[in-house]
């Protein structure tokens, strides 16, 4: 996976178009492979959670984005089932509110962001106001141009405060959003999901591809990269996002094991120091 895992990770610097990445691609690993990996995987991305949440050093948000029925959802299920809900949280962004827009673009998502220890995961986020405000002209160009750097200085502001920060766009053919959608008008127990919006936002799908172009390419930093997931396998998407999630947390790992044992030992001291096993 590395490989394509490098390529697929923008940092900053290069100009990219998504339509240059093959939605369907699996890098060589088969359905089979992955699954057979993922048990394991999952649970070292649990036991990091823990060591998270004890430790208490950093937090870290994660962020989906991705087109109509691209598995936002669906991540979060997968992914993030085992994780003790006592430390993590997801949000979802919908239209603002009247309260969010008297506010700046970044206010309704910074209060939301994840204290040390915790985690928060943003289906959809903060880059809609680069995404689906670009796309139907909500506010004038020189208004969204600017808020690249400005998401670039929030999102520095959070890593230099020892927030990590992973971003995922969900990346799908059009021909599969259309097959999903299909498949959810046939599914009663999935059409909730569907609305007229969903199919009306496909005639702006050229638009959506240039504006997450340039919304990657310009606010794809080496403290928080956009990793461009082919997503049109939801089998391929799980596996990516949780090995991409094990190589951000892994290298912390042994401090924050090695955090909690020291406080471990103290608090043995302490209670060894106050006698209170030997007083009954």
């Amino acid at each position: 996976m590395a490989n394509e895992k490098h390529k697929r990770v923008i940092t900053g610097g290069k100009k990219i178009n998504v339509n240059d990445y093959d939605p369907a691609e699996t890098n060589g690993i088969s359905r089979a492979d992955a699954e057979a990996k993922l048990p394991d995987m999952t649970a070292r991305l649990d036991r990091l959670q823990d060591l998270l949440y004890g430790a208490k050093t950093h937090g870290l948000l994660v962020v989906l984005q991705g087109m109509d029925a691209a598995g936002k959802d669906g991540t979060i299920r997968h992914v993030f089932q085992s994780f003790d809900p006592v430390g993590t949280n997801a949000y979802s962004f919908k239209a603002p509110t009247e309260e969010e827009l008297d506010h700046d673009f970044l206010w309704r998502v910074h209060r939301y962001a994840p204290g040390r220890g915790y985690v928060s995961i943003f289906n959809r986020s903060h880059y809609e106001d680069v995404l689906i405000v670009r796309v139907h002209e909500m506010v004038q160009r020189d208004i969204w141009k600017a808020r690249y750097q400005q998401i670039n200085e929030f999102e520095r502001m959070l890593t230099e405060n020892n927030t990590l920060i992973i971003k995922f766009f969900l990346h799908i053919s059009k021909d599969e959003q259309r097959q999903r959608f299909l498949d959810r008008e046939h599914d009663p127990k999935a059409a909730w999901k569907l609305a007229l919006s969903d199919w009306q936002e496909r005639a702006y799908w050229d638009a959506y591809q240039e504006a997450y172009s340039e919304a990657i390419s310009q606010c794809g930093t080496e403290r928080a990269p956009w990793h461009i997931v082919s997503a049109n396998h939801k089998w391929y998407r799980n596996y990516y996002v949780t090995q991409s999630l094990l190589d951000l947390l892994e290298p912390h790992g042994k401090k924050w094991e090695q955090a909690l044992t020291a406080r471990g030992k103290q608090a043995l001291a302490e209670i060894a120091e106050s006698g209170i096993h030997t007083e009954g």
